[in-house]
């Protein structure tokens, strides 16, 4: 065995994406890399959902049961596994099939196991055994009946037996065997027998309990029925003896009786709380006494069924002789009852005559049964070591190391499949089993990721995974966006998007999202204002109809004082006028806006201008650059599996190389070539050429444009000519022309004289 030390000084750390990782070739190296201190495993704990393996390999690491599998479960299957092998090159390899040569000593019993399912099968090679030989053999002898439990069903027994197996299953409670089937097996048949003793002896004493012979349960059941009301009663008599005013207490008050006439439900229940008869205190039941009350009928028949039989006083009962009733009663009752709880009570009507010779046949069928534990245990156990060879290196290889993340040709155990969606192949999904949680989690990093709902088209259960998107831009992915999910067997499934968490994908994308940002905001602005315009608009013209129809009529011949008081009765704004007034606003703004903007930008230069785009671009992209590029640099797909269950020691930092794996755009195939004619539009021109024409022609559509194209400029001329002036692009002589307020003014003492005809009266 070699040291600690030597062990420690043979393992190789690689680094994987920043992680540094112990390297673990091969099953001998497995062995000491167990040893490492456990803050050197990648993975501490794992759930058993998720991983694309054998799922009863992981079922038999889960020692405990759990559902989780943890470091000292795996250090606990390598060393069992080494001591098993003496030589491991299959373990090496992977491989489902066990070579008989390389068990060890330890090993002779699953040697022996082997050997026996392959004479059973009568295998060709002798010399090895698969893993589907070990199940096949399992399951002939599941089908057969044969456990090792000792538990045998009903159908694997002899057809005498199975009658009298099935009322012993009936009986007790069921056992189930590992084959998942209810029988029966010895201490069963010992209970019966143990349980059918106490019956025999127990019916041996009805004698003594039936004191009132073959009536005495009718008898004891009518004793019971009435106790309450007879115990009740000579209670009463006892507090009248002891107290005789208390005998007016048991009668009903004046004022329940009244509040209760006309009321029969009432009066039934205060009825039912007088007493059967006047209590008498010397303890004794005068029958002709008894009170016409809800119990009368019961306790007449009572009397004449049972109490004057059995006591041979037709008149009176005292309170001596109805203990001695009751007691008897009660013993009847007891006896019955003790009968009843017996379980093999029912089976014993059912089957009065059960031979020890059969039950010895049922003991003897579950003896045989449990005498093959040994060999099935060997087979389970030969399973769990195929298993290990098979599965155990590259486990480990995604639990205390993950390099297989990393290797694009390698498959991570913990990888579901492949997405196929908005033209990109997504590589990496994991198994989602609580969406809210894991959501929560890696919220909190900085990898987008996408949550898909995974629908297979045989009809089975669908899942969901978690798939990092690392390339091409997040805004392309949103909620209900479908595509195809092709799991690690290669089955094709339906996926839909589930839940987006959005991060930057890429620094580009991150340096652009201010502007999208911008974007955004100015289109929900510009739509609200052309919301609250529309709403407007309607309104205005909603007044100026109501208005028109509710305007009083003009009179005919209207006298010429009126007409200003007429004028000024208008409403203001009312009608077409008011909306060409408020279109002719809205233009003298626009042009005063482009105005104000030509007058700050004529005196820039192209250069100027250019820098200053340049600068702001800058200065909005610099820090979302900044702020992208630490996000990218800390994406971690440790948070992903952590989500799903896992318990990580390392972060599994997503380097540039390992994004450009997990999410890829694959090119043409190399002997593919594009062409470049657009069929699209060669088809549109001849259904062009097939079809009439629809709406305005061609040259009605650039007319319009162009009218359109012509009042915007009208009314932005003066501001355009100034700048076209200023810029030197017009001689002066036109200026001049288009521009007459850029001719020097004339003096003021030549304007006089064109003033004075107007002094004139």
């Amino acid at each position: 065995m070699l040291t600690s030390s030597a062990c420690m000084a043979s393992l190789i750390y690689r680094r994987y994406g920043g992680s540094l990782q112990v390297d673990i070739p091969s099953f001998d190296v497995l062995v000491e890399a167990i040893r490492i201190p456990e803050t050197q495993w990648i993975a501490t704990a794992c759930p058993l959902e998720g991983l694309s393996c054998d799922p009863r390999l992981l079922t038999l690491m889960d020692a405990d049961g759990n559902g989780r599998i943890r470091v000292a479960e795996v250090r606990t299957a390598v060393d069992w596994a080494a001591r098993q092998l003496k030589d491991r090159r299959g373990a090496d390899a992977s491989s489902d099939v066990l070579e008989l040569n390389a068990l060890s000593e330890e090993a002779r019993p699953l040697r022996g196991a082997a050997e026996m399912i392959l004479r059973t099968l009568k295998a060709t090679d002798a010399g090895r055994i698969s893993l589907a030989q070990v199940r096949e053999s399992e399951k002939a002898l599941r089908e057969a009946g044969q456990n090792g439990d000792g538990i045998v069903a009903p159908e694997h027994l002899p057809e005498h037996l199975r009658p009298l197996a099935q009322e012993l299953m009936a009986s007790f409670p069921a056992l189930t065997n590992r084959a998942g089937k209810a029988g029966v097996d010895a201490a069963l048949v010992a209970r019966f027998r143990e349980e059918r003793a106490k019956l025999r002896e127990h019916r041996e004493k009805q004698g003594t309990a039936f004191v009132w012979g073959d009536i005495s349960l009718e008898t004891a059941k009518r004793v019971r029925d009435v106790a309450p009301l007879l115990d009740a009663y000579f209670v009463q008599c006892r507090l009248v003896a002891a107290q005789p005013e208390a005998a007016a207490s048991l009668r009903l008050r004046a004022e329940r009786v009244e509040g209760a006439l006309g009321d029969m439900a009432a009066l039934g229940k205060a009825a039912g709380d007088l007493p059967i008869a006047p209590p008498d205190a010397s303890g004794v039941l005068e029958w002709s006494r008894l009170l016409r009350g809800p119990a009368y009928e019961v306790l007449e028949a009572f009397h004449t069924d049972v109490a004057t039989p059995m006591t041979g006083d037709s008149q009176r009962l005292s309170d001596s002789a109805w203990r001695g009733l009751a007691a008897k009663a009660d013993g009847v009752l007891a006896w019955q009852a003790q009968l009843e709880a017996n379980p093999v009570r029912k089976l014993m009507d059912t089957l009065p005559s059960v031979s020890d010779a059969d039950l010895d046949a049922l003991e003897a069928a579950s003896a045989a049964d449990l005498a093959l534990k040994p060999t099935l245990d060997a087979i389970n156990e030969l399973e769990r070591l195929v298993l290990y060879q098979r599965w155990l290196l590259l486990f480990s290889n995604n639990f205390i190391s993950m390099p297989n993340l990393y290797m694009p040709k390698r498959l991570a155990l913990v990888e579901k499949g492949t997405l196929i969606l908005g033209g990109r192949k997504y590589t990496l999904s994991v198994l989602v089993t609580n969406r809210a949680a894991h959501s929560a989690l890696t919220s909190l990093g900085t990898t987008c990721i996408l949550y898909v709902q995974v629908a297979p088209k045989d009809g089975t259960p669908g899942y969901e995974v978690a798939v990092p998107v690392t390339s091409g831009r997040s805004t392309e992915l949103a909620v209900g966006k479908r595509g195809v999910f092709y799991d690690v067997d290669g089955v094709e499934s339906d996926a839909i998007v589930t839940q987006v968490v959005r991060q930057p994908v890429s620094l580009w994308e991150s340096m652009t999202m201010p502007f999208a940002r911008i974007g955004q905001f100015i289109t929900s602005k510009v739509e609200g204002l052309a919301s609250a315009g529309e709403k407007t608009f309607d309104s205005t013209l909603e007044q100026g109809y109501t208005h028109a129809t509710n305007a009083p009529p003009v009179a005919p011949s209207p006298a010429a004082g009126a007409a200003p008081a007429a004028a000024a009765a208008a409403p203001p704004g009312g009608g077409l006028a008011g909306i060409v007034a408020a279109g002719g606003l809205a233009a003298a703004a626009l042009g005063s806006s482009f105005a104000f903007i030509m007058t700050q930008v004529k005196s820039l230069t192209l250069v100027d201008l250019i820098s200053a785009a340049t600068l702001i671009a800058i200065v909005v992209m610099a820090p979302a650059g900044l702020l992208g590029w630490l996000k990218l640099r800390r994406r971690n797909l440790a948070l992903l599996l952590e989500g799903s269950g896992w318990a990580l020691n390392d972060r599994l930092m997503l380097t540039k190389e390992l994004s450009s794996l997990v999410t890829r755009r694959p090119k043409l195939p190399s002997n593919a070539r594009v062409d470049r004619l657009d069929m699209v539009r060669s088809a549109l021109v001849r259904q062009q050429e097939d079809d009439e024409a629809e709406g305005a022609s061609g040259w009605t559509k650039l007319a319009i444009t162009l009218a359109v194209i012509f009042v915007l400029l009208w009314q932005v001329r003066i501001p355009l000519l100034t700048w076209f002036c200023h810029a030197g692009w017009l001689s002066q002589d036109t200026c001049l022309a288009l521009l007459p307020s850029q001719a020097e003014p004339a003096p003021a003492a030549a304007a006089a004289p064109a003033a004075a005809p107007a002094k004139a009266p």
